[in-house]
Parts: structure tokens; C-alpha cells; sequence
């Protein structure tokens, strides 16, 4: 295959006599120029066949490659000399060196044999380590970080640390730098000595200026410590010294410092003179290119010389070539090891760009970067983007980060920066057959961590070879990095006007009406404010329409046209023989679908790309997966390849339209999670190939950071955020409203003769709220005492308050425009009520609470219980808390009562008078003496906040993003969970074990089955994460760089109650992003089933312990509980099929789960990735008792995603245990301070009335059009969904919504004028929650919404004449063909089955 091809490379001899005698003394390392290969670049060889091979670790290399022993020792001495290092650039320079050695027999017979710190992991590999220890006579170590194998070498080498003559260890954890030995020189009081050598090792001294500091002290150090007299000064010169050779890596340093430690140290030559030579010292950091004399430290020099080069033509060197700066590693170039850096030298010189590459001794960059990128006079940069090929982060490597230093550099630089990955742990071919794709350790070193500082596209550019240890360049990978980081420069460069755009919109699912779908979005009125601000600031616009509705009939010709029908407007027409020209994946494709054109996007002869192009903006309509109405395709374990309509809309973009950069428009789309690699995409990967050269910019919803990194690593967008719309409280209507009011005079009235009366009324309306099914009540008429009578109406009243202040999103977002004070107070309250102690804040509701001598926390635990004062108190801290937020916002609104301006505005505000706006408020309440010095700091965290809500920023940042400046990032994977995350883990871990308990006659839930989640994760900094190691009682450990990557288990004396089993679904997402996470509790898991406890005290070993007898397996492997998807798949595709209604009953639904979620992670063999363990995750599932998910977020609740119904495993659990008992069904509500642990039926029936039921919430989507009716009858189709794998909805649900939305006629006008291919959905859904059993309903109900849906499918055929087809939904197809039968069939249709009938003849379905 072409991109496993590394040109072998030769210099001329020529070049090597034209060296000046400058660069040949070492300041110029040879390179090579790239021979041509004849390598046959064979298409059907295109699909790599991944598995898992050898041991089951990410790498089989072994060090034997490095062991070099004599043939003849010549009866000299023999020095055995043992390393370990993170990456292989040394092996082949300390190869050379030692050869040398023993060509020369002079002093002694020198063995050497090298490790890569990440085959320790091997068992066997971590044996011979040990035993190669024994005999040895020095060790050296360098770059050890990873905290599991970091222990792995302390522990062996600190066993032989006092025997062996040396131990050298060079930039390291700390636990391992105390390892170093020279003589008397010792490290073993590495942070606490005060000596300044000692000083400089301190772990918070991780800035720019540090790194230069330390270099300067090894280069002068030496010369100093020379003229000291005691030997422990010699010893800490010596080490020093051999720190210079090490960083000078050429095999002469490399030779010179072995000769000297062991003249110095090894008894054997103690009475040789072991002659040496001082390290050849090379720059700190530079600028360097093959083919330079020397070099340089001077950006004016090198651009002189590169001005002057005869081998470059005159364009190149011309002032109109983009200029690329690249990031090198100083070790790769000294060592020789550069190979994979000549290669992107020389490709991006063959492409007509300038280089500037840069290097650094250190693993600081960020120095070098500002003096030799920017012009140090005008500021401006010299180069139009920037390249690291380090693959670290820009300030630190693998060692502490110093992000905010990064951002500084990257900010004044102000180019895009992408940081491409050379393989480190992994060789070429393993990584080829990984379906993992990197190295979890290299994916949180390499990938998110330059994430963190701006870095995008992580692109791996070279591979290593397992025998020599080299780098070696991965041409097609090299040719791709190369050419985006060009048109990244040329999207810098370009003028506005010349730009060209591909807006791209989705369509979920595939149906009328489902254009332009977005989480929060309205898609089309975004983009119309967004086409407008382009054409403001200069881009070509041409005939963009005068509204966004128009807009709306340009796009889609009609707003009702089907996505499969050529309704849509068809931009252009694609030949076969055109598309497979342009595509040259196109036969990898034909597997899963057949020869092109198939009947996707298709007429049948052409494939077609739908959309609309104004001028230079092209907007297109991306194809959706295409397998969403198939349930075989459904039920496939692994995701299919895009079909062949999908990959012609992106070979239009690029080839046809050639679009300068594609915007992905919302969240999200299907392009990042097509089938491939998770991380670190091979050019055989769906992603890689679809995404091809074009720049991918992409609004995300800011809330979403996980899934926007997905996009960010498998698809290289650039990630820009676009604001949710911002939250209101729920507020009451009709009976909750009538409940307030009856409580409001129970309170006022209730020592009078009224009180019985009224809480008889009460208890009443409740019940025709349905909230006896969350609340106990009495019958009606029922004598009870006054303190009962205080009690139910308490907790009546904190049941209506916990709807009225529940947060939603009111309507769709539009990108730019401003929320008004009252979204924006709602939003600041629910922040404001949270403590931050880590921030010295206090929360609102606290500092009110102590006001009145109250602790916040029992209030809330007083309120939760119906008391009926704390009740009282509670809603008086709510409202005070409104009006106090209210008077703050009121500052920076203008006119129309939007927030605007709010830096200008906030800093009057924050000004040194006495009339702070919440003081002023607060003076006329019983919380007057509120502490203002607690107020001030709170309300100056709010207004940091108020600045994160205003939208005027999206448009700016999409205008930054076209020229690569702007990418949201999420947070480094190793630093979950955080100690403050497992403190609230802990109390909702016990609020759910409470829960269970009290449900189930008082008895420990044995296991439960649990989702984790990328995003809420990525929030709460790792609460869900947390929850599932209390639950097993363990507690994660950081490490000195504040990484968790081992745990320790908690007594059961401290644990206070046995340990509960898990069965852990990860989300694919989640598996994406913190596969080290799902490592950490795998082991886990499988640490505690080895604990020798009583089973009764620890059902993880119980449960282990019976799997493995019944499967005839190892405990170990019985307690596998960390499952998800196969790499590269996502979700359990319950979801498609409910929202498609493709499934014919829950036990189809429940084999997808099975055959797509049983995919274990297996600590033992990481490098395995995904494997099936189908049986044993049925068995673990088979023994839950209870299964749990989280809320995290208000935005997002049960109803308004499927993924929370798609990873549900109520209703499978129930058929998997022996005794047929439905487990209870828990969610855990983190959305505000007062955390909640409810059931899942409480937690819809909550959802239900705070957003489908409630008129606030239906009328805010009504208000935004077309877009608003598909968001309400998702909420339908999502709630069927949770019928259909849980069974928790209550009846009376179904029945309110369609007496809202079908039996209202104004209504149900409204929703089919607006929208009619939505309306007709949401009629079909409660046609088919009613044929599905799911809904009991009166048969008149029934036969109004089957004459409803003739008369819309009239509607929709009246608009679309040419349409005839009878669109019954491929669900409708699909039962037909099941032969369920007509009449079956006609439960949930509307059709009678002579309709159908007569269809059929007719060929319409």
C-alpha cells in the first residue's frame, strides 16, 4: 500500500564536499533526499483487515533489535549498560556508538540492550528487564511520564540501584529521577533539598522562561563545578555533562558518554584513563533545514540563505509562496533519526511552499515560535500556518503543560496551527492493524493535550520501524498533511471575495421536513444571519434572498420536499464514470452497497448533490448513514460504509465546486463517525477519505464539547461554538397553576376552619395532575391531623416548585442573536446556585440561607421531605435569588431588553460606589444583611459568565475560523476524576444505594447496569466516572502531574457496605475520548473481584466467581463489566430504529443493543481494542437489579436526545434474569444544587410536564417555525422510545399530549400548516404508540388521527403534484413485508387495508 512506503533516502557525495568545515563538525546532522519508488498504488487493497495480534498490547517489538553483544570480548572488561526511553530516536545512535566502542577495543567489551518504556507492559518483556538489571553495570532512563510503567522501573531498578556502578536518569517523574546515582551525587531528595540544582525539579516551575533556565545551566554548570574541589561536586559536573551528551544524541556524544561514566564509575576501569571528548554542543533551539549549512539562530540569516538557494526555483523563493512554519524535535535531528522531517520539507517545497522549521533542546516551543515566526519589528507573523511534528504540546511534551503559556505564543502568532503525530509507541503495521488506531497513551499525550493549546488535525505523518527503531515518512500521509496545511495558509491568504464556501446542512432522519436539522439550531435562520455577515465583510453573496423563508425555498425548492425525492433542488448531476474518477475509494464502497449510483441520491443514472449556490457559497444537503430504516442493517455489530451518494457530495465540494473550506452547519452530522479508526486515521479510514484537502470548519453546540472532539480528531474540523438557547424556568400552567394557588391559601388560611377544606381541594387537583404518582396521598375525604395536613401539602408544594424552577430551553437558537434579560437571568440563577469552594465562591441560595441563620444543605433536605417551612424558605431564597440576578442583568440590556455590550457595560457596574444593583434589591427583603464581600465575589463570577451568554462572538469566531484561529476544545482525559468529582460522586452513589434500598425491602442492589457518557464527563470533570468506582469501593490516585491512571482500594470497614457489581456501557463517544479511563476501570473492576473478601461483602468477586464456573473461564476475564461498541461504531441503533420506526418488537430492539454493545475493553490487552464478549456481558446484565443513568445538563433531558433510550437496558435486563424481574430504573438529576436521585418514571413524567405538556415550552418552538414542529414531535418519537426499552410511561402522557396538540383544532391547525411532513410524524407516532400497546386510548382518539393522516398525506400530495408515491414511512414497507398481515398492520395506520391494497397494485409501495 502506497502510504506504508518510506523512500529509502541518499545524499549525493557532491553535497557532503560542499559542507562548509562549520556543519561538519556536527552542527549539521546528514539527511537524505527521497529516491522514487515504482510502489503499485492498487485500490483493492484499500481496505485494511484489522485484528488484534500477539500479545494483545499495543506493541510487539521487542529489545532484543537493541541488545548488541561482542562476539569477542579480547579479554577486556565487559560494561553491560542498560536504558529505557519513551520513544526510539536514540536506539540507532546509541547503536552506532557502542559499535564503535567495540570496533575500537580499547577499554572494555561494552553490552547494551534498550527497552521502549511501553513493552514493559509485557510481562514477559518486564522479566528479562529485571533480569538484564542483575548483571548490569549502568542504567539510563529518559522521558518516563507514564505513571504505571514509571512504577514498573523504579521497582526493578531500585531493587539493583546499590550495586549497580550508575544510574543516570534524565527528565522524568520524580518518583523515577530519584533513581539517579553518579558516585556521591544522588536525586533520592529530588523536591525537597534547597539546593538551587534542585530547585530547578520542582514541579510548578513548568513556564517558558524555566526550560531556557535549565539549559543554560547545563551548558554552563559544568565550568563551574569543575573548579570545585569535592567530589560531590565532580559527580554533579559529571551528570550534568552527561546530560549534555545525552540532549547532543549524535553517536559521537552518545560514544563520549559512555566512555566517561564508565571511566568514572565501573570498578573494572578504575585504573584505565578512559579518554573522552566534551559533548559537541548544538544550538538550544534554531532553525534547520537538510540542505542548510548550518544552523541558524537568526530568522534574517536563514530567510538570506534561503533566498539564495540554487536548488530552489524562483517561485518558491518569491514573495507570493506561503510559508509553513514547522516544529521539530531537537533529539530527532541531533540523533539523526529525521528522515520523516525531510520528507515534509521536501513535499512541501515540491507544492510551492516556503519552510521555516524550527526546533528546541528543550521540550518548551514556545520561545523558538516567537522569535523565529514573528517578525520581532511589525509583530506580524512570517508564516500562514503553522505544522508541529512533535506531536506534543506546544509548552511541556509529555512532562507538565503549561497551556495558558501555549495560548499566549499561538495567540500572537495567529495562523492555524495543526499538530501532525508521528507514531511513537506503536510500529507502522501495528498501527495499520489496530482498529484503535493510537496508542491510548499517545492519544492523551499526543492528541489531547495539544488540543488544549488550539492544535487540530491530528494527523499521523510517519511510522517507526520495529527493527532499527527509525522514523520513517508515510508518503500519502505526508502528502496529505502537507497539502492541508497549504490550504489552511492559502485560506489565510486569500482575499474574502475569492473564498469559497460549502455550507453543509443534515437531514435526521431521513423524511419530509427534517432539512436542516441541528441540536438548538434554527438551521435556516442561522445561516441566513450568518450569509448576511459575510456579505457585509466582503464575501461573494450573489442572489441571496431577501428572508430566510425564501432561503428555505431556494435551498429545498419547497420546505415539505422529501429528502429522497427530486424535490429538493438538485445542484448538480454525477455520472458514474465522473464519480468514480473523483473518488477513488469508490470501489471499497460497493461491499456494502452495490455498484454506484445505487438508489441513494440517485435518479437511477446520476448521483445528486442537493442544495443551492449564491455566488461563491455553495449549500448543500449532506445524505444521511442510509441504513436507518434497514433492521438487518441495524443489527449489524459494525457500522457500514457510506454509501455512494454520501461520498459524491464530498467529491463535489472539493473537485467540482472546490470549495476553500466546508462548514458543517450544527450539531451534527454523519461524516465524523463513519466507520474507521478512533483515533489517528489511516488514509483507509471513511473520515480521512470523505473530509479528503478541504479545510472542515464546524459549528458545535457548546454544549457538546465531546462530540465536537470526535469531529476535531476523525474528521480535522475546526471547532467554533454556537450558543444553546439560553434556559427559562418551566413555570405552572393550568392545574400546577391552580395547585400554587390553593397552597398560597392553605398557608394563609390553614389555622382557620378552611384548612381541612382546602387541602381536600388540593389533594384533588393533584390528582388530576397525576402527581399521586409522585407524591403519596391520602384518599379524598380521608380524616387526617393538622401536622399530616402540613406534610401533604409540603410535599405537594415542593413537587410543584421542583417543575416551576426546572431550567428549559425556550425555542431554537439563532447563531448572533442576543438572549433577552429573562433567558438570560435563568441561566445565571441555576450557575448561581451552585458552590464553588475550589473558586472561594459561595452559591446564592447559601449565602441567603445564613442570612436567616439556615445551612443551605438542611433546607434542602427539609424541603425534599414535604416540610412544609422549608418549603416556604426555599421558594422565598428562589425568588429572591430571580429578582437579585434580575437587577444585576437589568445593567446590560438595551432597548429591546437583549444583553449586549456586557464588558462595557459590567464595568460600571463593578465600580467602587455602594449602589451595587443586588444590594439595592436585597435591601427590601427579609435578606438585607446578605454578606456583600461573599455577593461581590459571586456576582463578579456571574458577570464573567453574562460574557459567555451574549452570541454577538459566534459570527466573529466563524470569520477567525475561515482562517484557522478558533477551536473549542474539551479537557485532558487523564486528569478525570478529580478529587471535587468524587465528592460528589459519593453522595450520589449513596442517594441511589438509599433509593434502592427503600424499594427493595431494604436490600443492597447486587449490580448495577450504568452508562457513561462523553460529555457529562467532560462537565462534571469525571462525576459519572467517580460514581461507578465508589460503587465498587475503590478511589482513583493521581499522580505527581495530577494524572489518574491507578486506583486503591477502599476497606470495606471505610466503605461501610458491601461492594456493588457494575455493568458499565460506555457511550462510542466516551470510548473515543477516554479509553485510558475505560483501562483504569477495568482494572478496577477486576482488582477488586481478586480481592479476597467474603462474597456476601463483595458482589463483584460473587458474581466473578459464578461466571466463571458456568463459562469454564478465569475469574479475570469473568469480571470484564467495561463494554461499548466496536471501534469506530456508535450507539446501540435502537435509536435509529425507533426514530425511522424500523423494528418489528422490543425483542429485535433489544438484539441490536446486545449484537452493538457487547464489545469489552480489556485491560490485559489494551492493544486488542474492542473484542466480543457477548456471553459474558448477557451473564453480568443478567444480575442487575438496577439500572442508572445521568443528567448533567438542563438543555438536555430524557426526551430531548435518543441516545439516553438508545443505551437503556431496563427492558433487556428483565429477559435476561432467570427470574423475570424488571430492575428498577434510576436517574440521577446533577442540573442543580440540590442534587436528585429519581425514578425513571418520575424523572418522564417530570420531562413531560416541564417540555412537552407545558405551553411555555411548545409555544417557544412554535415561534420558531418549520424547525419548532420537528423538535415537538421528536419529543413524541423519544418518548416512545423509552416505552419501548423501559417501559415507564405512564399512560396519561400520551393522552395530555394529544389532547394538546390533536384535540386543540387550532393547534393541530398551526403544527400541519407549519410543518406538514413533521405533523404527519407525530400523527403516525401516536398511531404506533397505540399499535404497539404502549397507549389505551378511546377508539374516536384513534379514528380522528387516521382521518388526520389522509387529510395531511392530501396536504403534502396537493404541495407535490409529482410525488404519488404513497408515503406510508419504510417502517409501513417494512411490517408488510414481515407479513404481519393488513389488518395487524391497520392498528397503528390510518390506512384500512383495501387502501393499502389498492396501493400496492398501483406499484406505490
Amino acid at each position: 500500500m502506497a502510504s506504508l512506503v518510506s523512500s529509502p533516502f541518499t545524499l549525493p557525495t557532491s553535497k557532503v564536499d560542499q559542507l562548509s568545515s562549520f556543519s561538519q563538525k556536527h552542527y549539521f546532522l546528514h539527511s537524505f533526499l527521497p529516491k522514487k519508488t515504482n510502489q503499485a498504488n492498487s485500490k483493492s487493497c484499500l481496505r485494511v483487515k484489522c485484528a488484534a495480534i500477539g500479545n494483545g498490547l499495543f506493541t510487539q517489538t521487542t529489545p532484543e533489535v537493541r541488545r548488541i553483544v561482542p562476539d569477542n570480548d579480547h579479554g577486556l572488561p565487559t560494561v553491560k549498560i542498560v536504558y529505557v526511553v519513551l520513544e526510539a530516536q536514540y536506539q540507532s545512535a546509541l547503536t552506532a556508538a557502542v559499535q564503535t566502542l567495540n570496533s575500537k577495543a580499547r577499554y572494555a567489551s561494552f553490552q547494551v540492550v534498550g527497552y521502549l518504556v511501553e513493552e514493559l507492559r509485557d510481562e514477559a518483556t518486564y522479566k528479562t528487564f529485571c533480569k538484564d538489571l542483575e548483571d548490569a553495570n549502568i542504567f539510563i532512563g529518559s522521558l518516563i511520564f507514564v505513571e504505571e510503567l514509571a512504577l514498573k522501573v523504579k521497582a526493578a531498578v531500585e531493587k539493583e540501584r546499590d550495586r549497580l556502578d550508575a544510574v543516570l536518569v534524565f527528565p522524568s517523574m520524580p518518583e523515577v529521577m530519584r533513581l539517579n546515582k553518579l558516585g556521591s551525587f544522588s536525586m533520592s531528595q529530588l523536591g525537597q533539598s534547597k539546593s538551587p540544582f534542585f530547585q530547578l525539579f520542582k514541579k510548578k516551575k513548568s513556564s517558558a522562561g524555566f526550560a531556557d533556565s535549565m539549559l543554560k545551566l547545563v551548558r554552563t554548570l559544568p565550568k563551574v563545578l569543575k573548579y570545585l574541589p569535592s567530589d560531590k561536586a565532580q559527580d554533579a559536573r559529571l551528570y550534568i555533562l552527561s546530560l549534555q551528551f545525552w540532549l547532543g544524541g549524535s553517536p559521537d556524544n552518545l560514544m563520549n558518554f559512555l566512555k566517561m561514566i564508565s571511566g568514572s564509575y565501573v570498578p573494572a576501569l578504575k585504573r584505565t584513563k578512559v579518554e573522552y571528548s566534551d559533548p559537541v554542543l548544538f544550538l538550544d533551539s534554531g532553525i534547520w533545514h537538510p540542505l542548510a549549512p548550518c544552523m541558524y539562530d537568526d530568522v534574517k540569516e536563514y530567510l538570506n540563505w534561503y533566498g539564495t538557494r540554487r536548488d530552489a526555483n524562483e517561485k518558491l523563493k518569491g514573495p507570493n509562496a506561503p510559508v509553513i512554519g514547522l516544529v521539530l524535535q531537537r533529539s530527532h535531528i541531533v540523533t539523526g533519526d529525521e528522515s520523516h522531517y525531510v520528507a515534509v520539507i521536501m513535499e512541501l517545497e515540491a507544492r510551492g511552499a516556503k519552510v521555516i522549521p524550527i526546533f528546541a533542546g528543550g521540550l518548551d516551543f514556545s520561545g523558538p515560535v516567537e522569535r523565529f515566526l514573528i517578525d520581532p519589528v511589525t509583530k506580524r507573523p512570517f508564516v500562514n500556518s503553522v505544522v508541529s511534528l512533535t506531536g506534543f504540546a506546544l509548552v511541556g511534551g509529555p512532562a507538565r503543560q503549561d497551556h495558558p503559556r501555549a495560548v499566549e505564543a499561538l495567540m500572537k502568532l495567529d495562523v492555524p496551527y495543526i499538530v501532525a503525530l508521528p507514531l511513537v509507541f506503536q510500529t507502522t503495521e501495528e498501527w495499520l492493524n489496530s482498529t484503535l488506531g493510537l496508542h491510548p497513551i499517545q492519544v492523551a499525550l499526543q492528541v489531547a493535550l495539544p488540543e488544549l493549546d488550539g492544535g487540530m488535525e491530528p494527523i499521523v505523518f510517519s511510522g517507526r520501524d520495529p527493527r532499527t527503531g527509525k522514523s520513517h515518512a508515510l508518503h500519502k500521509r505526508v502528502e496529505q498533511l502537507c497539502t492541508r496545511a497549504i490550504r489552511w495558509a492559502e485560506l489565510k491568504r486569500k482575499s474574502k471575495a475569492e473564498k469559497k464556501l460549502a455550507i453543509t446542512v443534515f437531514s435526521f432522519p431521513p423524511d419530509k421536513g427534517n432539512v436542516g436539522t441541528a441540536a438548538y439550531l434554527n438551521v435556516f435562520d442561522s445561516i441566513f444571519s450568518v450569509l448576511k455577515e459575510l456579505k457585509r465583510d466582503g464575501y461573494n453573496v450573489e442572489g441571496l434572498p431577501e428572508t430566510s423563508e425564501s432561503l428555505i425555498e431556494d435551498v429545498l425548492h419547497d420546505k415539505e420536499a422529501q429528502f429522497s425525492s427530486p424535490n429538493l433542488n438538485i445542484a448538480y448531476k454525477m455520472g458514474v464514470r465522473e464519480y468514480q474518477t473523483l473518488t477513488p475509494y469508490a470501489t471499497a464502497l460497493e461491499e456494502s452497497w452495490g455498484k454506484p449510483p445505487g438508489n441513494l441520491n440517485s435518479d437511477g443514472e446520476n448521483l445528486l448533490v442537493y442544495g443551492k449556490q449564491y455566488g461563491n457559497v455553495f449549500i448543500g444537503v449532506q445524505p444521511t448513514f442510509g441504513y436507518e430504516g434497514d433492521p438487518m442493517r441495524l443489527l449489524f455489530s459494525k457500522s457500514a460504509s457510506p454509501h455512494h451518494g454520501f461520498a459524491a457530495y464530498y467529491s463535489f465540494v472539493e473537485k467540482i465546486f472546490k470549495a476553500d473550506a466546508v462548514l458543517h452547519f450544527g450539531t451534527h452530522g454523519s461524516l465524523e463517525f463513519m466507520p474507521g479508526k478512533q483515533v489517528g486515521m489511516s488514509d483507509v479510514c471513511y473520515p480521512d477519505s470523505l473530509i479528503g484537502n478541504i479545510p472542515n470548519v464546524y459549528y458545535y453546540a457548546a454544549n457538546n464539547p465531546s462530540e465536537a472532539t470526535i469531529a476535531k480528531r476523525r474528521s480535522y474540523a475546526n471547532t467554533i461554538s454556537y450558543l444553546t438557547p439560553p434556559a427559562e424556568n418551566a413555570g405552572l400552567y393550568k392545574g400546577l397553576k391552580q395547585l400554587s394557588e390553593l397552597i398560597s391559601s392553605y398557608q394563609s388560611l390553614k389555622d382557620t376552619g378552611r384548612g381541612p377544606q382546602i387541602v381536600s381541594s388540593i389533594i384533588s387537583t393533584a390528582k388530576q395532575c397525576n402527581l399521586d404518582k409522585d407524591v403519596s396521598l391520602p384518599d379524598e375525604g380521608e380524616e387526617i391531623s393538622a401536622k399530616e395536613r402540613d406534610l401533604v401539602v409540603g410535599k405537594v408544594y415542593s413537587k410543584i416548585m421542583e417543575i416551576e424552577s426546572r431550567l428549559l430551553p425556550c425555542g431554537l437558537h439563532v447563531i448572533g442573536e442576543p438572549p433577552s434579560a429573562m433567558e438570560a437571568v435563568a441561566t445565571l440563577v441555576n450557575i448561581a446556585a451552585l458552590n464553588r469552594p475550589e473558586e472561594g465562591i459561595s452559591s446564592l441560595p447559601a449565602i441567603l440561607a445564613e442570612t436567616v441563620g439556615r445551612n443551605i444543605e438542611d433546607v434542602y433536605r427539609g424541603s425534599d421531605k414535604g416540610i412544609l417551612k422549608d418549603v416556604e424558605l426555599l421558594r422565598q431564597i428562589t425568588d429572591t435569588s430571580r429578582g437579585a440576578v434580575s437587577a444585576f442583568v437589568e445593567q446590560t440590556t438595551n432597548k429591546k431588553g437583549q444583553v449586549v455590550d456586557v464588558a462595557d457595560k459590567l464595568t460600571s457596574v463593578f465600580g467602587f460606589g455602594l449602589n451595587e444593583p443586588w444590594v439595592q434589591y436585597l435591601s427590601s427583603t427579609k435578606f438585607y444583611q446578605a454578606d456583600r464581600e461573599k455577593l461581590r465575589t459571586l456576582f463578579a463570577f456571574l458577570g464573567e459568565c453574562l460574557k459567555l451568554v451574549v452570541a454577538d462572538n459566534e459570527l466573529r469566531s466563524l470569520k477567525q475560523a475561515l482562517e484557522g484561529k478558533y477551536n473549542i476544545h474539551a479537557l485532558d482525559p487523564q486528569s478525570i476524576p478529580t478529587a471535587a468529582a468524587l465528592q460528589s460522586a459519593m453522595v450520589v452513589v449513596d442517594r441511589l444505594l438509599e433509593r434502592q434500598k427503600a424499594d427493595n425491602g431494604g436490600k443492597y442492589p447486587e449490580t448495577v447496569a450504568l452508562v457513561l457518557w462523553g460529555t457529562d464527563n467532560i462537565k462534571t470533570y469525571g462525576e459519572s466516572l467517580a460514581q461507578v468506582l465508589w460503587m465498587i469501593g475503590v478511589r482513583p490516585v493521581a499522580d505527581t502531574f495530577g494524572r489518574v491512571n491507578r486506583v486503591e482500594p477502599v476497606s470495606l470497614e471505610e466503605l461501610g457496605r458491601p461492594r456493588i457489581d457494575v455493568v458499565v456501557n460506555c457511550s462510542g463517544v466516551f470510548r473515543d475520548l477516554f479509553i485510558n479511563q475505560m483501562n483504569l476501570l477495568d482494572r478496577a473492576v477486576k482488582m477488586v473481584a481478586e480481592l479476597d473478601e467474603p462474597v456476601d461483602q463483595n458482589y463483584v468477586r460473587k458474581h466473578a466467581l459464578e461466571q466463571a464456573q458456568a463459562l469454564g473461564i478465569e475469574v479475570r476475564d469473568a469480571a470484564t463489566r467495561v463494554f461499548s461498541n466496536a471501534s469506530g461504531s456508535y450507539s446501540s441503533n435502537v435509536n435509529l430504529a425507533v426514530e425511522n420506526s424500523s423494528w418489528n418488537d422490543e425483542k429485535q430492539l433489544q438484539d441490536m443493543y446486545l449484537s452493538r454493545k457487547s464489545f469489552a475493553f480489556d485491560c490485559d490487552a489494551p492493544g486488542a481494542g474492542m473484542t466480543e464478549k457477548r456471553k459474558v456481558f448477557e451473564m453480568a446484565l443478567s444480575t442487575a437489579e438496577a439500572t442508572f443513568q445521568n443528567l448533567d445538563s438542563s438543555e438536555i433531558s430524557l426526551t430531548d436526545v435518543s441516545h439516553y433510550f438508545d443505551s437503556d437496558p431496563t427492558n433487556l435486563v428483565q429477559g435476561l434474569r432467570k427470574d423475570g424481574k424488571k430492575p428498577n430504573a434510576y436517574i440521577a438529576d446533577t442540573t442543580t444544587a440540590n442534587a436528585q436521585v429519581r425514578t425513571l418514571a418520575e424523572t418522564v413524567r417530570l420531562d413531560a410536564r416541564t417540555k412537552l405538556l407545558n405551553p411555555k415550552w411548545y409555544e417557544g418552538m412554535m415561534s420558531s417555525g418549520y424547525e419548532g414542529v420537528r423538535e415537538i414531535e421528536k419529543r413524541l418519537t423519544n418518548t416512545v422510545g423509552w416505552s419501548a426499552t423501559s417501559g415507564q410511561v405512564d399512560n396519561w402522557v400520551y393522552e395530555e399530549a394529544n389532547s394538546t396538540f390533536i384535540q386543540d383544532e387550532e393547534m393541530l391547525k398551526r403544527l400541519m400548516n407549519t410543518n406538514p411532513n413533521s405533523f404527519r410524524k407525530l400523527v403516525q407516532t401516536f398511531l404506533e404508540a397505540n399499535g404497539r400497546g404502549y397507549w389505551e386510548t378511546s377508539e374516536d382518539n384513534i379514528e380522528k388521527l387516521r382521518q388526520l393522516y389522509s387529510e395531511v398525506e392530501d396536504k403534502i400530495e396537493g404541495i407535490d403534484r409529482n410525488h404519488h408515491q404513497c408515503t406510508l414511512n419504510l417502517f409501513l414497507i417494512l411490517f408488510y413485508d414481515s407479513k404481519l398481515g393488513l389488518r395487524k398492520l391497520d392498528r397503528w395506520l390510518l390506512v384500512d387495508a383495501s387502501k393499502l391494497e389498492s396501493s400496492r397494485e398501483k406499484g406505490k409501495i
